[in-house]
């Protein structure tokens, strides 16, 4: 998978452990982008020493219930939820009043290990990470391309949204997938249900069958939306 200017193909292009940020509705999937606004001065310090070395941050959601897994614990700091995603530092700007401008685009996910004790304002933890997202365009063809775009298209009709089509239908499966994941308006249980499906195929399954359940609260019968 290239990322910017780097490639990763292997285990060994990845960390064993790294910093994380934490951030209730965040969802970075692999080749995705997401855009953060920095201001924080511990997560200003992580992201400086991430420029300093591999440009890398994981990306994870508190935990979302008692019965979530925690991987690690500082006095004070909260549990987190085992799956995460690695961003790459692909875009960065100064906004001269002290925040940072920075855009991340995944590689792969991980699942937390164990929090390293470190010296830093922020945590660390080591990771496990996905090795078959490095290949997931393998799982294209797994895809009901034609579902998912039928989903997307009653979405958008019942809230009276429009969209760039021609883009859309340029889009590879993996970027429609992960890209339609990532924008979808809904809330951190359902976005980490999308971050943990164990393929491509099956995101998109949970994406068609969340967004049918949304359509059949707010609208109704979804199977006469979806028509």
């Amino acid at each position: 998978m290239q990322v910017g200017n780097a490639r990763y193909l292997k285990p060994g292009d990845l960390p064993d452990s790294i910093a994380v940020f934490p951030l209730t509705g965040a969802l970075l999937l692999p080749t995705g982008q997401l855009p953060l606004n920095i201001f924080e001065p511990r997560y200003l310090a992580m992201f400086d020493a991430a420029l300093a070395g591999n440009r890398l941050i994981g990306m994870v959601q508190p935990a979302l219930g008692d019965n979530d897994s925690m991987a690690g614990e500082k006095s004070g700091e909260p549990h987190l939820a085992p799956v995460g995603c690695i961003g790459r530092i692909t875009s960065f700007a100064e906004t001269g009043d002290g925040r940072y401008i920075v855009s991340l685009t995944g590689v792969c996910r991980f699942r937390l290990l164990g929090e390293k004790m470190t010296h830093e304002p922020f945590r660390s933890f080591h990771i496990a990470p996905f090795i078959s997202d490095l290949s997931a365009r393998d799982e294209e063809d797994a895809v009901d391309r034609g579902a998912l775009l039928s989903a997307f298209r009653a979405y958008l009709d019942a809230n009276k949204l429009e969209a760039d089509w021609e883009s859309v239908e340029r889009a590879s499966n993996l970027t429609l997938v992960n890209s339609l994941a990532m924008m979808s308006p809904f809330g951190p249980a359902e976005k980490q249900a999308l971050l943990e499906a164990p393929d491509l195929k099956t995101r998109a399954e949970t994406l068609i069958a969340i967004t049918e359940i949304v359509l059949a609260r707010v609208f109704g019968d979804s199977d006469t939306v979806l028509q």
